[in-house]
């Protein structure tokens, strides 16, 4: 499971930049974006695969898998709205994530 983490949170950040890294360029030509983030997402997909394919090997089943990438995207996408889009995090967002992770509570509980 550990792998499957890890992968996951590494296909996470190049997803986050191929759809929200292009935002602090407004000058940048839709075209040009779409296809910068293609070619981001090419390299979350390497990732991604092989994730849910470890992860699904090792006894996880899809909602598990879907449910535990859903949060890492949420953490990922955290930092990088705080750190590269410069947004402030506020007390809302920390309590709907806490209720997150109360999902993939249940999502595992046997």
């Amino acid at each position: 499971m550990l792998r499957t983490v890890g992968l996951l949170l590494l296909s996470n950040i190049f997803m986050t930049f191929a759809w929200y890294g292009h935002l602090k360029d407004k000058g940048l030509p839709l075209w040009k974006a779409i296809l910068v983030s293609w070619g981001i997402a090419f390299f979350e997909y390497c990732l991604m695969v092989p994730a849910n394919r470890a992860g699904f090997a090792n006894g996880m089943n899809g909602f598990q898998l879907k449910i535990t990438q859903e949060v890492i995207t949420l953490l990922v996408f955290s930092v990088f709205a705080v750190w590269y889009l410069k947004e402030p995090f506020q007390t809302k967002y920390l309590i709907s994530f806490l209720f997150l992770v109360g999902a993939v509570y249940f999502a595992f509980r046997k």
